[in-house]
């Protein structure tokens, strides 16, 4: 790890601080609910709301929008607030926007409310990694970025479904006046759960311009959008590619497969990151990169199909600790705002994956999405290779 042990306040010891770790991993547990929660009950809100599927499939990309406008500037104006403050600051909005969505009987109010709450996403996601890395002792510190953000994987393969669940049996409003409910106990465990650490020094507060020019970051930021634009692409349009082959049955299990394989990635990631960053990043995008390639070269085998998506699972469970860490690394005492830059990335691979795999879609067909996006792995893997020196340095 290159981050030098001043650019930290944090009592170096041999032992992860778990319990505050687990903390911020609930907080990107909440998180990542509150952004897809509403994907999985299209239909309940759209008929409550009395508008169509598609408008209210704009509550996910208001979400999004709202993460990407203001991770950057509002990461950078936070900067001379403490760090619990800021984090509190981004849990507390998540309460009220929550909070306002179960009890919102206007499309508009509802739409608007997802906006800002995407806002505190944007906020959230920028800090939690380089919180975590103070938590904990130098050579642990990638260990400790895993559990922070662990939290988003597991809602994604265990909070939706059971949310979905939750809102079809009790309403949709019951689901997330839930997540406000946890949201409460949350703030509460880190007010006294997690440990506090002052502002950046005025020093320390580089320009948006100097961070991008610190050599590295560029480099992660580009990986991290090839990498996650791919996935985006092919989650996103999975169903159709699936149909396409004539496993039009099989998308729950297809989908249960990833989710299983990526919590096993997670794992792999948080055991092996602080050792082989920069092996485990080549090694997830090739492994990404074969899986297409098996997808689309034997279409018309289902076990091969099957295998393929685990090997995408495992290759992206742990993707976006990753990518965290390097960005970190590069960055050294500006780690939040190049954090708020992956943010940012991150969002915007997530919007376009919709746009660019519709458009893979309509010019060539659901048969050819695998293929195409390992081509597009391809100059993916050779920037992080030939990023040794500052991005993706050997240990």
């Amino acid at each position: 790890m290159t981050i030098s042990a001043t650019s930290v306040d944090t009592d170096i010891s041999t032992r992860l601080p778990i319990p505050g770790l687990l903390a911020l991993a609930t907080a990107c547990f909440i998180g990542m609910m509150t952004e897809a929660m509403p994907a999985g009950l299209l239909p309940q809100i759209g008929a409550d709301l009395s508008v169509s599927e598609a408008l209210t499939g704009q509550l996910v990309t208001a979400y999004a929008i709202g993460s990407i406008l203001a991770a950057i500037p509002l990461t950078a104006m936070t900067r001379g607030w403490r760090r619990r403050a800021v984090l509190l600051l981004a849990l507390g909005g998540f309460l009220v926007m929550n909070t306002v969505t179960a009890l919102s009987t206007h499309y508009a109010v509802t739409l608007t409310a997802r906006f800002f709450a995407g806002v505190f996403a944007g906020l959230l996601w920028a800090l939690v990694a380089g919180h975590a890395s103070r938590m904990a002792p130098v050579h642990l510190r990638g260990r400790a970025i895993a559990i922070a953000m662990v939290g988003a994987p597991v809602a994604l393969s265990v909070g939706i479904p059971l949310g979905t669940v939750l809102g079809e049996a009790l309403g949709w409003r019951f689901a997330f006046g839930v997540m406000s409910a946890l949201t409460v106990g949350l703030l509460a465990w880190v007010r006294f759960g997690v440990p506090d650490f002052p502002s950046l020094v005025e020093s320390r507060q580089l320009p948006i311009s100097k961070v991008f020019s610190i050599p590295g970051v560029k480099s992660v930021l580009l990986v991290t959008l090839a990498f996650a634009l791919s996935h985006n692409v092919l989650y996103t349009y999975i169903s159709p590619f699936l149909i396409s082959t004539g496993m039009s049955g099989g998308v729950h299990s297809a989908l249960f497969v990833f989710g299983v394989s990526a919590l096993v990635g997670i794992w792999v990631i948080g055991v092996l990151i602080d050792r082989w960053l920069r092996e485990l990043v080549l090694a997830s995008v090739s492994l990404f990169c074969f899986a297409c390639a098996g997808m689309f070269f034997w279409q018309d085998t289902p076990s091969v199909i099957y295998a393929s998506i685990a090997a995408w699972g495992l290759s992206f469970g742990g993707a976006g600790t990753l990518y965290q860490n390097a960005s970190a690394n590069a960055a050294g005492e500006a780690a939040d705002i190049a954090q708020s830059m992956f943010v940012t990335s991150w969002n915007v691979a997530i919007a376009g994956g919709g746009l660019v795999g519709g458009a893979m879609l309509t010019t060539l067909g659901a048969r050819y999405l695998p293929g195409a996006i390992a081509v597009l792995l391809i100059p993916t893997f050779l920037l992080a290779w030939c990023s040794r020196r500052h991005a993706f340095p050997p240990k």
